[in-house]
């Protein structure tokens, strides 16, 4: 049986304006989770990749048109990785 990851909530600081965590928000996640969550990777590479496909799979699994709603963040966040 894996072992249960300590939940974090977000304060208002730590999301950036632009979609996605702040560098502050990343390390306070980090430090709460034992996670490792790197800042964006808008060049290219394989994390860009992987981002954008499962960014697509929220972005579709829950409706999201970012034409609509462009202010939404997943929409915010696709755009700043370039997807």
């Amino acid at each position: 049986m894996a072992a249960k990851k300590k939940e974090y909530v977000f304060k208002k600081e730590d999301k950036s304006a632009k979609g996605g965590l702040t560098e502050k928000g990343r390390q306070a996640y980090n430090k709460a989770t034992g996670s490792n969550l790197k800042p964006p990777q808008p060049q290219g590479g394989a994390r860009k990749d992987s981002f954008c496909a499962r960014s697509l799979g929220q972005k579709n699994k829950f409706g999201i048109d970012c034409t609509k709603t462009p202010d939404k963040r997943i929409c915010l966040a696709r755009k700043r990785w370039k997807c």
